[in-house]
């Protein structure tokens, strides 16, 4: 189109397109030419001297051109010419190659090429349809009216014309009554533009000016010859217009009822699955059912960690967009004026959030639960360890006691033997206090493990009561065999010091002994390295400090056994058997040493392996937190920085969510960070490690800021999507929003209120982020507002539904664009209905549906009501409650 606007066609024109343009330019031409009682006969030689062309601008504009020139000389032809191209000019065409000379020579292209270019002026250029001008708009009205037509398919001006049926159903579209289109073919192109043209013609004083068999025939019928033409269609029937008019303004009415309508079943699924996937998730993390052993317990702790990472995250997503939906949504119906959305019952966004937080209140304490069961099973584990090891160290002590102290072999002893069997019992009977303190150490792990309800406690208690059982048995046999042997005392000489000195001092070194190997062996369980150095390895070298002096007790104890050998040597004394006042021989005293001698390195390399596990956690420890005391600042630094975006007042609404964009592509790429900093915090809870004064930040402190992270970018950008969508749809201009957005060093009361206003908002926002109702009052006032009681109430009601006590910036500018910004009202559908329905209070359904889409024809017969009135015919609708339902003020 610039192209023609600017001069000749494009191209070289063959003889049949001239002659086509000609003869339809001609019958245009005398269609106007004929109102002031003149035609052309040929068009490049009846416009040559220039004053019928000047006839025929005044008469399509209807505007009076300067006086032509009476002279019939060439200089007076091109005159005239030139003030017709001058008057064309100055309505904002551009003519390129198109001179008055070759007017008035007589040259056709030219000639044609500057009747195209009035043609487009002043026929087509001010045509208008739903946002679209000129050949894209006359193309879209041809769409919109013979949508409904079978076999028409309007894309073009060319070849979607050449069967006849879009001339025809154009026609029939506003005069039915002038064409039978039901009787039409698409096999009768040549009967189809006949009965068009002849009918234009005859009835719509629409000229021909195209030949039938020039359209059928020529494989791409002439463009601008079909324009030209259908152009007059269109303003044959542009009265028509103002039904259509009502028509579009309907439907995009019901558009945004049907959207809003999706948008509220949508925001009721996606809050039904989230509040019954926390309904089925709370009573799980509510199972405080303690598993019996640690490895399940563990099993346990993974399942929580894989609820952790897999199905929350998700869910977290979702709740975030299920907020935002809701608030896009209030924005739309605010936008429409349409009544706020209201949730079913138990689905608000704020009943979401409640139940939100008490899906992480029991999360918290299901994880609390679950680390402190974790350490009781470890304490558990390690006392019935213990309880095993000193039961057996027991055990073995006292079997075959019981059978010895139960012997009366001093019925037929010697004396000799009666007093080694008095001295023996002696030595037993220190060996029975000695191991008192083991049996009291086994029954107190017994009731510990008890306290701490170990599951098989029943098993500790039967083996704890029998050795107790045993133990006072074996006291009642001792106090028994020594009044026993006390009886005959008084038949026995003395015995050999040196056995009985023996036997005394080997049974309390063989029980320090037997205790030193015990301790040796003894477990442990720490959680730092300061306590294996400071409690365990300074006990071990007190230990080790003891056994120069238990080295000379040993040779001391083995210096009495030497002597015996010695006396025997020196007397001559055959010593035959073992020492009958102990069960102890030299090779056991010796045997125990070298046992506990090879014990304490074993006892050094244990401890020194526990030093080096608790050195892995302490590093272990300092990784998590060097990386928690970066990543924890960077969060709050983020949420900080993020908040001064979403207030920052020297940029556009774009340029906020370009940086929020940044803020979030930043935030998504630092996950990573996020996710090995939960991959340290796994390694030290497998490694036991619950503490570390390394950080003040632990894993939940870090998981629950990250989660609020993401939570205020995703609102922050949602925020300003919905301020883009109010200015957008409000029409509030750049410079508008420029002055909604700045603060004012002085304002003009009289010549700007939305300055003035805005001054007011920005000064006390200043003060503290809100807009108390007196500050409030003060800026309508300072706007020209006549403010009683009553009135301020109904304003405060529209921008505090709350009653919070303040107004919000969102309050304030939603109150501004309803009190300056133009929006469709009940009563304009209602007008466009009246319209529809030819000023009848009802509409029928075939009204409707000639008139609408059939996608929102149907939207209006299913939730009109029927109307009720005498002078109506039946099936007749209701559109005045129907229009009233749209916007709130009524029920459908």
């Amino acid at each position: 189109m610039c192209q023609i606007l600017q001069g000749k066609p494009s191209g070289p024109l063959s003889f049949e397109k001239q002659e086509i343009l000609r003869h339809t330019f001609t019958a245009w031409c005398n269609s106007h030419l004929r109102k002031a009682g003149t035609q052309i006969e040929n068009i490049e030689e009846d416009f040559r001297n220039g004053l019928k062309l000047m006839l025929l601008l005044e008469v399509i504009s209807a505007e009076r051109l300067p006086k032509p020139d009476k002279g019939k000389m060439r200089f007076h032809k091109i005159a005239n010419v030139n003030k017709a191209l001058e008057f064309i000019s100055s309505k904002g065409v551009k003519l390129v190659s198109i001179g008055a000379e070759e007017i008035v020579d007589g040259n056709l292209k030219m000639t044609l090429g500057m009747i195209w270019t009035i043609i487009l002026r002043f026929a087509i250029q001010d045509i208008s349809v739903e946002e679209t001008s000129a050949k894209e708009g006359l193309l879209l009205w041809c769409q919109r009216k013979t949508a409904p037509y079978r076999n028409v398919n309007v894309q073009n001006f060319h070849i979607s014309w050449k069967d006849g049926l879009a001339l025809c159903a154009l026609i029939h579209r506003h005069r039915p009554d002038l064409i039978d289109y039901s009787k039409l073919r698409k096999d009768d192109p040549i009967g189809n533009l006949n009965t068009a043209f002849e009918v234009a013609e005859k009835y719509l004083d629409i000229p021909k000016m195209l030949d039938a068999d020039d359209i059928v025939n020529t494989p791409k019928p002439d463009e601008k010859a079909i324009m030209t033409y259908v152009s007059c269609f269109y303003h044959a029937f542009a009265g028509a217009e103002q039904a259509e008019t009502a028509a579009n303004r309907i439907c995009k009415v019901l558009a945004v009822n049907q959207e809003n309508e999706k948008l509220m079943e949508e925001y009721e699924k996606l809050a039904s699955e989230l509040l019954e996937w926390i309904r089925r998730t709370i009573p799980w993390l509510e199972n405080r059912v303690a598993e019996q052993t640690m490895h399940a317990m563990q099993q346990k702790l993974e399942d929580f960690r894989d609820y952790r990472r897999v199905h929350k995250p998700p869910k977290v997503q979702e709740k975030c967009q299920l907020e935002i939906n809701f608030n896009t949504l209030q924005t739309k119906l605010r936008l429409s004026n349409r009544p706020a959305f209201m949730p079913s019952e138990g689905k608000m966004v704020s009943d979401i959030a409640n139940a939100w937080k008490g899906l992480e209140q029991v999360e918290k304490g299901y994880e609390e639960w679950l680390l402190t069961e974790i350490r009781r099973l470890e304490r558990l584990d390690h006392l019935a360890e213990k309880f095993k090891q000193k039961s057996t160290l027991h055990k073995s002590w006292t079997t075959g006691k019981e059978e010895l102290l139960s012997q009366k072999d001093y019925e037929s002893a010697s004396l000799m033997e009666i007093r080694a069997l008095m001295r023996k019992h002696e030595a037993f009977e220190s060996d029975l206090a000695a191991h008192q303190d083991r049996v009291e150490q086994i029954a107190a792990i017994a009731q510990e493990l008890n306290e701490l309800d170990y599951y098989d406690a029943a098993t500790i208690n039967a083996r704890c009561q029998g050795i107790c059982d045993q133990w006072d048995n074996l006291g009642t046999l001792t106090q028994k065999r020594r009044e026993s042997l006390e009886r005959v005392e008084k038949l026995w000489e003395t015995i050999d010091q040196l056995y009985l000195e023996f036997a005394k001092r080997a049974a309390p070194f063989n029980n320090w002994m037997d205790g030193a190997m015990e301790d040796l062996q003894d477990m442990f369980i720490v959680h730092n390295s300061f306590f294996v150095h400071t409690i365990l390895i300074t006990a071990h070298d007190q230990f080790k400090a003891t056994l120069p002096e238990a080295d000379k007790e040993r040779m001391a104890i083995m210096g009495i056994h030497n002597e015996i050998l010695k006396i025997a040597q020196t007397y001559g004394i055959k010593v035959v058997g073992e020492n009958l006042y102990t069960v102890l021989s030299p090779q056991d005293i010796s045997n125990k040493w070298e046992a506990v001698k090879q014990l304490v390195p074993m006892r050094d390399q244990t401890l020194q392996e526990e030093v080096a596990r608790q050195q892995s956690n302490e590093r272990l420890r300092r990784q998590f937190a060097a990386q928690a005391n970066i990543i924890g600042p960077w969060i709050q630094t983020k949420m900080e920085e993020i908040s001064h975006v979403s207030i920052d007042i020297a940029g556009s609404l774009e340029e906020q969510m370009s940086n929020l964009k940044t803020y979030e592509q930043n935030i998504i790429n630092y996950k990573s960070n996020i996710d090995k900093l939960e991959g340290d915090h796994q390694l030290s809870q497998e490694g036991l490690i619950f503490d570390n004064k390394h950080t003040n930040y632990t894993m939940e402190h870090v998981r629950v800021g990250w989660e609020q992270l993401l939570t205020t970018i995703a609102r922050t950008i949602n925020e300003v999507e919905n301020q883009i969508l109010t200015r957008d749809a409000k029409g509030i201009s750049q410079e508008q929003l420029n002055e909604f957005r700045a603060s004012f060093n002085h304002f003009d009361r009289v010549s700007n209120t939305w300055s003035l206003c805005m001054f007011f908002f920005l000064y006390f926002q200043k003060r503290n982020g809100m807009m108390d109702p007196d500050d409030f009052r003060a800026c309508l006032i300072s706007m020209g507002y006549d403010l009683g009681e009553v009135e301020f109430a109904r304003i405060m009601a529209l921008v505090d539904p709350n009653n919070t006590g303040v107004v919000t910036f969102q309050a304030f500018i939603d109150f501004m664009t309803r009190e300056t910004a133009e929006t469709d009202t009940a009563e304009q559908v209602m007008a466009s209905f009246k319209i529809l329905a030819s000023d009848k209070l009802y509409i029928t359904v075939e009204e409707l549906r000639r008139e609408l889409p059939p996608e929102q024809a149907e939207y209006c017969i299913s939730r009109m009501t029927k109307y009720i009135g005498g002078d109506a015919p039946p099936g007749s609708l209701d559109y005045i409650s129907f229009s009233s339902a749209l916007y709130g003020e009524s029920d459908l």
